[in-house]
């Protein structure tokens, strides 16, 4: 991947894909859509029909995923209102029914509505049994740049790349979130609440969205003790145990950025005093949690020490 300067802006090309992958098929052009095209490329067979509600809602899923994969992938959709006797054939009893062909014969299959990692994973091996890779997407490709510049502190690169990837993707959380949490570290708050405020409601709860959501709200509270961190710092020296002005430490270090110190404060805290004020200084830290994310190093190593303090 290139590297990329502050000043360079990087671009990405097209992630929309190419849609001829995706075909509606029938009775007669299914041994060639997928039977033959099988042998070249892996096709995968959705089963649906139009009173199906949760068919309307896999659909889409299985067809993101197939444009993104870049050709690596075909899908073929099958109306069975329109086309009974090849649902028949298939011995399909229930829909949504996806199958992966792969030379010319079904190898894989599920029914019912499944999550979108699962999907990604059923597609993936469809390809891996043609001896292809499951080489990352364009658009995980332009997410895992961008998700380097961020960590590399280059925000701004990062948000042009994520704000690009929202031209094409308007509804990708992943690069919602990743170009929030862009603008709360240039402390763009105002910018970030309105791009909260479109979110749709049903989206609220992915991770991502949640971990943004728990950013602002902590970067509020910080804020509000930002500009009081010398006395601060002054008052527990004097007094460690005074657990009010060591919170509102903690939430004006995290808001500057120094998690890990931000993280043993409240610690501190917890192991001292477990229900201080109701459980405020648990509660801040797992929305410290939520806000890094789960992989962020700081986040593994405080809830390692969380629960060493709880079950000790």
């Amino acid at each position: 991947m290139k590297d990329v300067t502050p000043g360079d802006q990087p671009s990405i090309g097209n992630l929309t894909g190419d849609p001829t992958v995706i075909k509606e098929s029938s009775s007669a052009e299914f041994a060639e859509d997928v039977m033959a095209a099988s042998r070249d490329t892996p096709v995968i067979v959705d089963f649906w029909a139009e009173w199906c509600g949760p068919c309307k809602q896999l659909g889409p899923i299985i067809e993101k995923i197939v444009l993104e994969k870049g050709g690596s992938v075909k899908l073929v959709k099958i109306d069975i209102e329109k086309y009974p006797e090849i649902a028949q054939q298939m011995q399909v009893q229930s829909i949504p029914a996806v199958f992966a062909f792969v030379n010319g014969q079904p190898v894989d299959g599920f029914v019912g509505a499944q999550p979108e990692s699962q999907i990604r994973s059923f597609i993936d091996r469809a390809i891996q049994r043609t001896g292809g890779t499951a080489e990352p997407s364009p658009l995980e490709q332009a997410l895992g740049h961008a998700a380097e510049l961020f960590a590399g502190g280059d925000t701004q690169n990062a948000g042009a790349l994520y704000d690009q990837i929202l031209q094409q993707q308007p509804d990708n959380t992943a690069a919602v979130a990743g170009l929030a949490k862009c603008l709360l570290a240039e402390g763009n708050v105002d910018a970030v609440k309105k791009l909260m405020a479109d979110v749709p409601e049903d989206k609220l709860g992915d991770a991502d969205i949640s971990s943004v959501r728990a950013s602002l709200e902590l970067a509020g509270a910080g804020a509000v003790a930002a500009n009081q961190s010398e006395n601060l710092e002054k008052e527990i020296t004097e007094d460690p145990g005074n657990h009010q002005a060591r919170f509102d430490l903690a939430l004006a270090l995290f808001a500057q950025g120094d998690k890990e110190n931000a993280i043993n404060h409240l610690l501190y805290i917890i192991k001292r005093d477990r229900g201080w004020n109701e459980n405020s200084a648990r509660e801040q830290l797992l929305k410290m949690f939520d806000a890094l994310g789960n992989d962020d190093p700081a986040t593994l190593n405080g809830r390692q020490q969380l629960s060493l303090i709880l079950f000790s």
